[in-house]
């Protein structure tokens, strides 16, 4: 039984190193359309509010992406919690996240409201 427990605590490792990566993937990818949009606006033949709602929607979509990744986070910290309790044979080395990246975005909605 004790190898099924490592053998899921190693699955599970590798894939929420995976979704944390594809979320970065994400951010990064949402970071180089919006330089390109703003590249593609600067042209003379194009007035300077076109693609504005587009720009807005795609910051609206970055802070979601990001908000994302910071769930990702709480998530693989709570994962390590459990396999500290669960999964004591593996002698990897233990997640730390730091406080503050845990919280990072429970501010962000009381910001929304005012």
């Amino acid at each position: 039984m004790e190898n099924r427990i490592l053998a899921d605590a190693y699955n599970l490792k590798k894939l929420i190193r995976e979704a944390e990566a594809l979320a970065d993937e994400a951010i990064m990818a949402m970071a180089r359309l919006k330089q390109a949009m703003l590249a593609a606006r600067q042209n003379p033949l194009v007035e300077g509010h076109t693609g504005q709602r587009a720009l807005v929607r795609l910051t609206e979509a970055e802070s979601q992406a990001l908000a994302m990744s910071t769930n990702l986070l709480r998530v693989h910290d709570e994962l390590s919690k459990v396999a500290q309790v669960h999964a004591s044979g593996d002698s990897g080395v233990p997640t730390k996240i730091a406080a503050a990246d845990l919280n990072a975005g429970q501010a962000e909605p009381e910001r929304l409201r005012a």
